[in-house]
């Protein structure tokens, strides 16, 4: 654990002396300006520009409304407060040396007509407003649990158009692909899905998930059970999305993306007001991407289409409606198997040339997700709330051909397959929680209280994989690719699985105690009760889950630096299962427990946000199979390490994302069966993982244009726990130039600048050094 401090003490010390440099550079004996700008009605006004006129002085307003510009020289100025849509304000203020000149601005604008700009403003990079991690109002200086967000601009900025490129901005988070064309992330040792939108159970076990609708992504560390269940969550955490929303203007946006490897995307974005007293809003994001695989053979085509309507029915109540369609049509990702004698060690051993591809376009696969969301919000008082939600998520798959080759040798491999569909999975869950707070003397008090009812069922159908290979391929001849019908000849019957029926019923509550503004303790504790019933053969059973999570915050400096302890508990449902005399084991439910503690720091005006800290998960009742077949409930997994985010917005221009991640995850304990591979490293868990990206867009001087470099590295990681095959480290660099102005944007990105072969965790090559161009038309 000191080595583990110590080398990030070491980061930490490297990141914050630059900052410091980079903030003080020139800043010798000149004055600065700061203040708050806040709405006519009195609230904080974030995103707001303030700039020095005919200066290259300038800033914008944090989430508090609060802003600062240093490095001023001696002179009397005039200060510009400019809104998008609103005639700019002007104030006089004077800067003198070593001296700091106080200018609170109240804007002439309600908060109300903040929202109608809301596309034209551009957020914060450092930003971590939010009402989904705790569900309730709570700063992240004042919250217990780590959280990273990544926002639209920074996607934009990268041009970004998968989720896959845009959670690689969040410390220690490594996409994955799933074989079944899913997607998932993988950090602090554990793979979790896309599995909660706005709060809400969502899933993307199938049919991956779009990111045109997207406001940005909010990604919870830990195991988050308490507040969002067994089906969102996984031990190491939650990814949440964050969809636009319909605001209080007219306005459109059209963009296209083209590039290598045959990329073209279009999306549009168009929002308006459906009557004149702007009581109903509608908005609606569209995307089509066309793009070949770069192999030779492959592709993925996908669309969607996601409207939005928001419904003010009353000063104290609003309905919101959204909905979702999103489909697919793609070749799947192959990923490797080996055999013990084939000598493979990692995907570089493997001699099939890198951009090859061993099955043709038409083993394709389809899939649809179709998503409904309803939420009602009722303010009860000016400190109460009471907000219901409905939602209903569907996800289809009409056929899917997954290939599974076997590597006997280097040069050879043998060819499995198998095809699934159709299956259609449904999920239903209704939640209601009731939010308030209320002040005693110093004491601040916020409360939460939820319930939540969930209805899951399915039909699946599948073809079982062939019990011997179809075909033998020796990559080092001139082979032909394995094609869709000499899969169906071989395929056999389909089996259609019983349906599932589960259903979940939660009561959760969650309450905050703050004292004096520096002190803030967390008590959380969440009710489950999951029955599945019975389906053909398999029997039904019931499970209670209780799932506590606990956490306190002292702000050494406030509204700064605070430090912060957690406890946090997760948990997984778990059939029973059959012994070898016949009789049933009843499992109590997976859990795993984290224990945390770290430094969160915002500041410099919150241009600078920060957080490190120490964390070690425990699952000590995993399912273990003895030797003699006998199930035992005992197992154990400890995951364990250290996270840093290095979040900074120095001067005007320049913005840095930057972040670390040690994971050491090994399995702890298992039956005498599998003692080779106890104190093993589990498998999808790399040990180091960083990212880095900084842009910067000239403030006076060819304004309008930016610069952006980055770079991703993740280390080597093994795909099973008997540590026999692993994935190479790598590392990525990436570049973008841009050029942007109010009405328009054009973008060039290049991925992969050094042109590096690399595999994902599972095994899959990943492309080369690639271009995006992309053109942005505001209306």
């Amino acid at each position: 654990m000191k080595y583990l401090y110590l080398r990030t003490s070491k980061f930490l010390f490297i990141l914050s002396f630059l900052f410091s440099v980079l903030s003080s550079f020139g800043q010798q004996n000149h004055g600065k300006i700061k203040g708050q700008i806040t709405t006519s009605d009195g609230k904080p006004a974030s995103d707001v520009n303030i700039i020095l006129k005919n200066s290259k002085y300038g800033t914008t307003s944090n989430e508090d409304g609060n802003f600062e510009i240093g490095r001023v020289r001696e002179n009397i100025y005039t200060l510009q407060i400019s809104l998008a849509g609103y005639e700019t304000s002007e104030k006089e203020v004077t800067v003198e040396d070593n001296k700091t000149a106080i200018v609170n601005v109240q804007l002439k604008v309600s908060n109300k007509e903040l929202q109608e700009v809301v596309i034209n403003n551009k957020k914060s990079l450092l930003s971590k407003k939010t009402q989904y991690v705790a569900r309730m109002p709570l700063k992240n200086i004042e919250n217990p649990q780590v959280y990273n967000v990544i926002h639209k601009e920074l996607i934009q900025e990268q041009i970004v158009i998968d989720v896959a490129g845009a959670v690689r901005n969040a410390p220690g988070v490594v996409p994955l692909t799933y074989p079944s064309g899913g997607f998932a992330v993988i950090f602090r040792g554990f793979t979790v899905g896309i599995n909660s939108r706005n709060g809400m159970e969502t899933l993307s076990g199938r049919s991956s998930v779009g990111i045109a609708n997207v406001e940005r992504i909010e990604v919870l560390k830990g195991p988050s059970g308490t507040l969002f269940g067994s089906s969102a969550s996984s031990f190491g955490g939650v990814v949440n999305l964050v969809t636009k929303k319909p605001f209080e203007a007219t306005a459109s946006e059209i963009s296209y993306t083209g590039g290598s490897f045959g990329v073209n995307r279009l999306t549009v974005d168009v929002n308006t007001p459906l009557t004149k007293d702007k009581n109903v809003l509608f908005r609606i994001n569209a995307a089509v991407n066309n793009e070949k695989s770069f192999l030779d053979y492959g592709f993925n085509k996908t669309i969607s289409f996601t409207p939005s309507i928001t419904f003010k029915a009353s000063e104290k109540l609003t309905f919101s409606i959204d909905a979702e369609l999103y489909k697919v049509n793609n070749t799947r990702v192959l990923y490797p198997a080996v055999t013990t004698a084939s000598g493979i060690t990692n995907p570089g051993d493997i001699k099939l040339a890198y951009k090859k591809s061993l099955v043709y376009d038409d083993a394709d696969a389809k899939s649809s997700s179709s998503k409904a969301f309803v939420q009602g919000e009722y303010q009860i008082s000016e400190k109460w709330k009471s907000t219901t939600l409905f939602s209903y998520v569907n996800e289809d798959v009409d056929y899917s051909y997954q290939v599974l080759p076997t590597w006997t040798s280097p040069t050879t491999a043998t060819m499995r397959a198998t095809l699934f569909g159709p299956i259609s999975s449904n999920y239903t869950n209704i939640q209601e929680n009731i939010n308030g707070e209320f002040t005693t003397g110093i004491l601040k008090h916020k409360i939460l209280f939820g319930a939540n009812y969930r209805y899951y069922t399915d039909t699946f159908s599948s073809t079982p994989t062939p019990a011997a290979p179809f075909r033998t391929i020796d990559v080092a001849t001139n082979f032909n690719p394995v094609r869709r019908n000499e899969i169906d000849k071989v395929l056999l019957a389909p089996v259609i699985r019983a349906g599932r029926d589960e259903y979940t019923f939660s009561g959760y509550g969650s309450y905050v105690l703050g004292v004096a503004d520096r002190f803030f303790a967390m008590a959380s504790l969440r009710l489950d009760n999951f029955d599945r019933k019975e389906s053909g053969t398999v029997p039904g059973y019931s499970q209670n889950s209780l799932s506590p999570k606990l956490g306190i915050v002292y702000q050494i400096v406030k509204d700064q630096v605070s430090i912060f302890g957690n406890y946090m508990n997760g948990f997984q449902n778990l059939a029973p299962v059959t012994q070898p005399g016949g009789e049933q084991l009843i499992l109590d439910p997976l859990y795993a427990n984290q224990f945390e503690g770290g430094v969160k720091a915002e500041l410099f005006n919150k241009k600078l946000s920060a957080t490190v800290s120490y964390y070690k998960i425990t699952n000590d009742n995993a399912v273990i199979r003895q030797a003699d077949l006998v199930y035992e409930q005992d197992g154990k997994q400890v995951s364990k390490g250290v996270e840093f985010e290095f979040l900074a917005h120095p001067f005007a221009g320049l913005d840095i994302t930057a972040g670390y991640a040690y994971n050491d995850n090994r399995i702890v304990k298992t039956s005498e069966a599998n003692k080779a591979i106890e104190g093993n490293k589990a498998q999808d868990a790399p040990e180091d993982v960083v990212n880095f990206w900084a842009s910067y867009k000239f403030q006076s001087v060819l304004k309008g244009l930016g610069i952006g470099v980055g770079a991703n590295y993740v280390d080597k990681t093994y795909m099973a726990t008997t540590n026999t095959f692993y994935i190479p480290s790598y590392t990525v660099y990436n570049q973008s130039l841009f050029y942007e102005q109010s009405n328009w944007r054009i973008g060039l990105k290049i991925n992969n600048l050094s042109n590096k072969q690399y595999w994902s965790s599972w095994g899959a090559p990943q492309a080369p050094a690639n271009f995006l161009v992309n053109l942005t038309l505001r209306f």
